[in-house]
């Protein structure tokens, strides 16, 4: 297959022919789970196109967002569970219709040591991931629900590069860790003050809405 533009800036020659002769192309759809919680990570996915969010869930099944993985990235979450073989702690899910390159477990420390590149590229979505998680934890201890909301809606729609989100009041209150009725009395204040306009599991964020 043809290896994508935006990874050959990631990744030396060597490596990037090591890639394109191990690895597996995989679309996925969007809503599609893809990795749940319990499975063994038997591959490191790398998002050539779309976006996954990854997500955490507690005993009682109530999910909360950590971070969304996109183009030219992967899950770092990934990363430990291959490397010590545990299963996964997370639920990863795709955000949109996802492209991904599929790279077996077992070249994750042979590459840590053979290519530079490949270890700069792991500790970077490490190091990334954990920024966003913190940011999340900061969200959670420090700010109202109304700033976590404008805070994800405008992240949905950076991600999915569009202004219309299709997405359910209730699909919100889940990543919150909120409920319904608030994550509603709050978006109908918004299109109250004229910055987004509710459909039916769609909400279209108005250029007020990024002032």
């Amino acid at each position: 297959m043809e290896f994508e533009t935006h990874l050959k800036e990631l990744f030396e020659p060597g490596l990037q022919e090591e890639i394109e002769a191990h690895s597996v192309l995989k679309t996925v759809k969007a809503d599609e789970v893809i990795l749940d919680i319990g499975q063994y990570v038997r591959n490191i996915p790398i998002v050539l196109s779309g976006s996954i969010k990854v997500m955490r869930l507690d005993e009682e099944g109530r999910e909360i967002l950590l971070y969304y993985v996109g183009m030219g990235q992967s899950c770092a979450m990934t990363f430990s569970c291959c490397m010590e073989n545990l299963p996964s702690e997370i639920k990863a899910v795709a955000e949109s219709d996802v492209e991904l390159l599929m790279i077996p477990t077992r070249f994750m420390d042979e590459w840590m040591m053979k290519y530079p590149s490949w270890k700069s590229f792991i500790m970077r979505n490490s190091r990334e991931r954990f920024n966003e998680m913190l940011r999340i934890i900061d969200q959670i201890a420090f700010q109202k629900l109304d700033v976590r909301l404008i805070n994800y809606l405008k992240e949905k729609s950076e991600t999915q590069d569009s202004h219309l989100l299709n997405v359910s009041h209730e699909q919100i209150a889940k990543e919150l860790a909120t409920s319904r009725v608030v994550v509603s009395r709050l978006l109908k204040k918004l299109e109250n003050e004229g910055d987004l306009l509710l459909y039916r599991n769609q909400i279209k964020l108005l250029n007020k809405f990024y002032e």
